[in-house]
């Protein structure tokens, strides 16, 4: 059967492994946060955002070393994350500790990178190799139920104290900077890092959820029965059946839920067409689906 082919076995960790595993991927995050930085961002003047974006402007406003910068910036805003944050920063002492160890191996690695070759010196592939980079650095860490401080630290402290959304208090942030880049290298070179900016976020997702992405399938059928055992047998999905009733009629009507793959799409809908011609059908996309027959936890 097909959910016994996909079903896995879960790699159960000890604790002290588990953090050990966590601290080698916020290092191995931050490496390449770093390395993408300094091949990528920094050469073509790409200021994307966060401390290193304000380290890419002091270089230029001032020659100070960028390394030397993220350490000014970054070590202060943890100790004043974890003097103001109080709880939410360091209510996990793993947590903290990773937090910590991301801030200061991040501009080491830029420090001992800082000599490499430019990757590139066409702005636009910077801007999306370094956004890919950054995301998949980033990514990593967060994986890990960490952060690299910097100015997420800064945006945490201003959402306590103002109340604002963290979401916004980080858009602010970054505004500020890549706004910052357009009076310091240029309007042009601001919208590289608006680029750059974009192809992180995106690129987080990716690694945080995948590329598996399932849809979810809900089905209202006069012969829900039939339809249950087809889904069970022909298509070897799961099917949850919710109760629901008519808006008009205010008859009870159930409803049938079976996530599938994307491939499995049209077989599922050959099925319901096959046993209901009539039967009502709502396909929609799902991002991440933990289970038998999906991706492990």
């Amino acid at each position: 059967m097909k959910k016994q082919q996909r079903r896995g076995t879960a790699v159960m960790m000890t604790p002290a492994k588990r953090i050990t595993w966590e601290f080698a991927h916020v290092l191995v995050g931050a490496a390449i946060v770093a390395v993408t930085f300094n091949l990528f961002l920094l050469p073509n003047q790409i200021a994307s955002g966060g401390v290193a974006g304000v380290s890419t402007l002091f270089l230029e406003m001032f020659g100070f070393v960028p390394a030397y910068t993220q350490w000014a910036l970054n070590i202060p805003l943890f100790a004043a994350g974890v003097f103001l944050l109080g709880g939410s920063l360091t209510g996990s002492f793993t947590y903290g500790a990773k937090t910590l160890a991301g801030t200061i191996f991040l501009p080491y690695v830029v420090y001992l990178t800082q000599h490499w070759e430019p990757g590139t010196t066409d702005p636009l592939l910077a801007s999306i190799m370094g956004g890919v980079g950054v995301g998949i650095g980033l990514g990593i860490v967060f994986r890990s139920h960490s952060s690299t401080g910097g100015t997420d630290l800064a945006a945490q402290i201003i959402h306590k104290y103002t109340g604002m959304t963290l979401g916004g208090c980080v858009f602010i942030i970054d505004g500020l900077i890549v706004t910052t880049s357009a009076f310091v290298f240029g309007l042009e070179f601001a919208l590289y890092a608006l680029i750059a900016l974009f192809v992180t976020g995106k690129t987080i997702d990716v690694v945080q959820i995948g590329f598996g992405y399932s849809k979810m399938v809900l089905i209202i059928s006069s012969q829900e029965e039939v339809v249950k055992q087809g889904l069970l047998t022909r298509v070897d999905r799961g099917v949850t059946k919710l109760a629901g009733f008519g808006g008009y009629t205010n008859h009870e009507r159930p409803v049938l839920m079976c996530v599938v793959s994307r491939n499995e799409v049209t077989k599922l809908k050959q099925v319901v067409q096959t046993i209901d011609p009539e039967a009502f059908v709502i396909v929609s996309d799902t991002s991440e689906v933990l289970g038998e027959g999906f991706k492990l936890r």
